[in-house]
């Protein structure tokens, strides 16, 4: 029986040319051999299955190539290229790190170093994997690496740059390889699939790409389980039942329950879902990325960013038609949080059922957040409140405005609470203004900020309330919970440690311990004294910082003092210094 050879290795790109997706990088190796300028040490990184080791492979082989190419390609005829392609090759090194790792491992590669090549120009080390390496061999390492012999070349590779150390990196040439792109990816199976005689829809290849993410070596296998599962074809329902993939339509039909607002067939189809052994977690993120794509789909100058079939793009443009781009941005807001409070919840299908009954409601509740907002608008506009003393029906048209409204000098705004008019509804909206017919909206946003402004400036200037010590350290409190809420717990510890005083005048005293203290309230000083104007409705309030430092040091006592203050506690201590003629220590 002949033995089967996988994909990944039997259409293995063997020159520059073939290798998918890394044009730059092959283009910048192919220009240093033709205008003989390679380093001695390359580092080729990226993720894995993009290509690292088979470009390490192109490059050994074909500087050693003895009849290069115009288009600078191995000649795969010479002693050099059939010893390489037959594995014999003695240039060619190939070392993987991750079981040679130690020190005694790259001290038997570095004597080999030494030795010139027998066939060919160079002698080519590629170590795999060199992230896997000790730090003791790396330190080893570092000396050839950085002045090897003219005739040895070093290609390292690896998936992990951040574990290489920097010494290391600052001695190669670094070559950062990039994901292969989809269509990359999906021309390259269409190419094995007309080699292979294999029957294959374009929508199951997008499928498989997908599911590779950027690796076309992984690529390769699933295309390779796909055919061994069908026999030998390639379809789009074969993919994504081989590959435990949700298929396209389980999407379209949520946004089209979520679109009627069926909550019902949302929920019967989460819950299919559910019984085929799918995820919610998977079902969120993927109903995240087809709204995603569906808000792709309403520009032309995004279209290309949609990496999917023909017929499935056809889907996704018929079907963005009827979403709207507010609709659609809602969603994702959704989504995106239940994304993120997944792992976390200990109901995760209740989470994700209440995402969808969310989205079915999310025009509801934008036309009731719309008319709150304008209730709001009518509520604060210019001249809609009077008095309490006028209480007269009010009844207003605005239906030809044409310009903002003005406020008139004389009419200052008041104070203090106002009882609503007769001609305002609960919720204080005019019971005759129709709001559909407000057409300067924007003009009466300004008037209510300025008509604000004036209030609270009218405010600071006039009320002088008197307050009292009780309620003065009511306010004070409150202001120092506000702060503990903040997460100041320093500052708070001060503020609700010293209590406040209130002198004549509306003074209030703080009499702290010390410089510390002080310049933490100097800080505060500012929000402190205008939250304090406010609860106690006096814009008079001065604040007065003091420092009262308390400092109590120790007296010290010399020798002779100490020796004195013994002698009136026991005169005996005197004797007993004469009779043995003691002497008093320093």
């Amino acid at each position: 029986m002949e033995n089967f050879v996988v994909s990944a290795r039997k259409y293995r790109p063997a020159t520059f040319d073939t290798v998918v997706g890394q044009f730059s990088i092959t283009s910048t190796l192919k220009n240093a051999i033709r205008n003989k300028h390679l380093a001695q040490a390359f580092l080729f990184c990226g993720p894995r299955g993009v290509g690292k080791t088979t470009c390490a492979r192109i490059l050994a082989k074909t500087i050693n190539c003895l009849n290069r190419a115009e288009n600078i390609e191995a000649c795969d005829r010479c002693d050099s290229c059939l010893s390489f392609n037959t594995s014999h090759s003695l240039n060619i090194f190939e070392l993987d790190a991750a079981s040679n790792n130690s020190v005694d491992d790259i001290r038997k590669l570095i004597d080999q170093v030494r030795f010139a090549p027998q066939l060919g120009t160079h002698k080519v080390y590629i170590i795999d994997e060199v992230h896997m390496l000790s730090q003791q061999a790396f330190n080893a390492f570092l000396k050839t690496l950085e002045e090897p012999p003219a005739h040895a070349i070093f290609i390292l590779a690896t998936t992990e740059k951040h574990k290489i150390i920097p010494t290391i990196l600052s001695r190669c040439q670094i070559f950062d390889f990039n994901r292969i792109q989809i269509d990359d990816m999906v021309g390259h199976l269409k190419y094995i699939s007309e080699k292979e005689n294999i029957d294959s829809e374009l929508d199951g290849l997008h499928i498989i790409a997908q599911k590779a993410d950027g690796a076309l070596r992984d690529a390769l296998s699933m295309f390779d389980q796909i055919v061994t599962y069908t026999g030998n074809s390639v379809t789009y329902k074969a993919a994504i039942e081989n590959l435990n993939i949700l298929d396209y339509d389980y999407y379209f039909k949520a946004t089209d329950a979520i679109l009627s607002k069926n909550i019902p067939a949302s929920l019967l189809l989460f819950n299919e879902i559910l019984s085929n052994g799918f995820d919610g977690h998977n079902y969120l993120v993927g109903l995240a990325g087809h709204f995603r794509n569906i808000l792709v789909c309403k520009d032309p100058a995004t279209l290309q960013l949609l990496e999917v079939g023909v017929n499935i793009k056809e889907k996704y443009k018929s079907q963005s038609q009827s979403c709207p781009q507010s609709f659609i941005l809602t969603a994702l807001n959704l989504l995106n949080q239940s994304d993120v409070q997944y792992k976390s919840s200990k109901n995760q299908r209740f989470l994700v059922e209440l995402t969808l009954m969310q989205l079915c409601s999310i025009n509801g509740n934008a036309s009731a957040d719309a008319e709150k907002k304008n209730d709001i608008i009518l509520i604060m506009a210019p001249g809609a409140i009077k008095p309490v003393s006028q209480t007269p029906q009010v009844n207003i048209n605005i239906a030809n405005v044409s310009k903002p409204l003005e406020i008139p000098k004389e009419v200052k705004p008041m104070p203090l609470p106002v009882q609503k008019p007769n001609g305002f509804s609960a919720l204080g909206k005019a019971k005759s203004i129709s709001i559909s017919q407000i057409t300067s909206k924007t003009s009466l946003d300004v008037n209510q900020n300025l008509e604000s402004q004036e209030i609270n400036q009218n405010q600071d200037k006039t009320i002088t309330k008197d307050f009292s010590q009780n309620e003065l350290i009511s306010a004070w409190t409150r202001y120092a919970q506000i702060i503990l809420n903040q997460g100041k717990r320093s500052l708070y510890a001060t503020i609700n440690s010293h209590k406040p005083v209130l002198n004549d005048k509306y003074s209030v005293l703080i009499t702290l311990e010390n410089e510390v203290q002080r310049e933490d309230m100097k800080t505060e000083q500012t929000e402190l004294l205008a939250f304090l104007k406010s609860e106690l409705f006096n814009s008079e309030i001065v604040l007065e910082i003091v420092v009262n430092e308390i400092t109590e040091g120790k007296k010290l006592f010399t020798t002779q003092e100490k020796f004195n203050h013994m002698v009136e506690k026991n005169p005996n201590v005197l004797l007993l210094k004469q009779k043995l003629d003691l002497e008093l220590g320093f």
